[in-house]
């Protein structure tokens, strides 16, 4: 038998205890062993609840059993989680976690931890809720050098962006309505200015490049300044707007970005709609691989946290070798940083900054009469900044997708 203790009994955690008792015949089987939740932590009570029965209070009375093997931490935030989770691997017991924000702050230390002990420390819904990203990079994906991996990795934005570009809505409007049906936080602030996306970029790129990427390092711009206006053009252009994590190999230096860009048909991305994640990943062997599915949500998260338990419950005292050391990855100055950018420009402006920012032609909508925009030539961020600086009238500019 093995004994779990789960830390905190929110939306995940509730929904980690209801995958694990409606699955468990086909869990068991998977893990070779019985999976025994032993153990909630929770300050709250939940009157009426079967949970009742293996509620704790005190996270000490976790770490001095002997009995529990895997501690499954999906309180949020860094800490306490942070300390909960070092003392448990300290103990001897495995971790696996749906926090991102511990993971991106702290990952590092606490996997050189578990290969101390020879125990596991695993994240797999840190990014992208239900999709099995992490396992794919750590284990299938082993046999190529990863160059890029760009992603919808924030449900709530894709949402937003999304019944902005369908109904026309004005972004206020669209936070609201999100905000109403629960994809979105009272503060929505780690959604819509893009730090959510940031921690997956910097975990999902730590692991594919082998290589500490700090979430502080990565520039990121969110999606608050995105109109009506833009989705408008967007739409005569054939191209939609999403934010994008990414992080790429250029000429053997890297560099890595949240912001939101337009996306034409072609891109694998351009499909992924509504509240779902879609992860792009190019391989030197492999090419293009894309994976696509429910990035957030109750089940679909608890359920890649349940197949972190079975993978450490088959490795009880065998540390999983995982791709991520302590050296830092170097990334190239975003004014080094090459593409396209769409500009958009007040009417009596455009064509001079067209002109002045390399433009073949300009766009003209009917309903706005006093502004054109325009898609510049290829250059690098410092440059536009240094043209652009040039020109008056500047309205917007949201990069492209190349």
């Amino acid at each position: 038998m093995v004994n779990i203790a789960v830390l905190g009994y929110g939306t995940v955690g509730s929904g980690v205890v209801e995958v694990i008792n409606t699955n468990h015949e086909s869990i068991n089987k998977r893990a070779g062993d019985e999976i025994r939740i032993k153990y909630v932590l929770d300050l709250r009570e939940f009157p009426g609840d079967p949970v009742q029965e293996i509620l704790v209070h005190d996270f000490d009375v976790i770490l001095n059993d002997p009995e529990v093997d895997i501690v499954v931490e999906v309180m949020g935030g860094v800490e306490p989680a942070h300390t909960f989770a070092k003392k448990a691997l300290e103990a001897g017991k495995s971790v696996c976690t749906s926090n991102k924000a511990m993971v991106a702050e702290c990952g590092s230390e606490l996997m050189q931890i578990a290969r101390e002990k020879d125990i596991n420390f695993l994240f797999e819904a840190s990014c992208g809720g239900g999709i099995p990203i992490i396992r794919a990079l750590n284990a299938s994906l082993t046999a190529d050098e990863i160059d890029e991996i760009t992603g919808i990795l924030n449900g709530t934005t894709n949402y937003m962006l999304y019944k902005m570009a369908r109904e026309g809505s004005d972004f206020a409007d669209v936070l609201k309505e999100a905000q109403a049906m629960g994809y979105a936080e009272a503060d929505p602030t780690a959604d819509i200015e893009g730090y959510d996306a940031c921690r997956k970029i910097a975990i999902l790129s730590s692991l594919a490049y082998g290589k500490l990427l700090n979430y502080r390092d990565i520039y990121t711009e969110g999606i608050t300044k995105i109109t009506p206006q833009d989705m408008a053009y967007a739409g005569k252009l054939g191209m939609t707007i999403k934010l994008l994590a990414t992080s790429k190999k250029v000429d053997g230096c890297f560099y890595a970005m949240v912001a939101p860009f337009l996306l034409g048909q072609d891109s694998p991305l351009y499909s992924v709609n509504d509240v779902f994640n879609g992860i792009f990943v190019h391989g030197n062997m492999l090419g293009d691989a894309m994976f696509y599915g429910s990035g957030a949500g109750k089940l679909p998260t608890a359920s890649a946290v349940v197949a972190d338990v079975v993978d450490e419950a088959k490795h009880l005292h065998r540390n999983i070798m995982t791709n991520w050391s302590s050296h830092p990855l170097n990334l190239k100055p975003m004014d080094e940083v090459e593409g396209r950018f769409f500009v958009r420009v007040r009417r009596e402006s455009a064509q001079k900054a067209l002109e002045i920012l390399g433009a073949s032609r300009l766009l003209t909508l009917e309903e706005l009469p006093d502004e054109a925009a325009f898609i510049t030539s290829v250059m690098t961020q410092g440059e536009y900044a240094k043209r652009a600086a040039a020109c008056e009238g500047i309205l917007s500019m949201i990069r492209v997708k190349d």
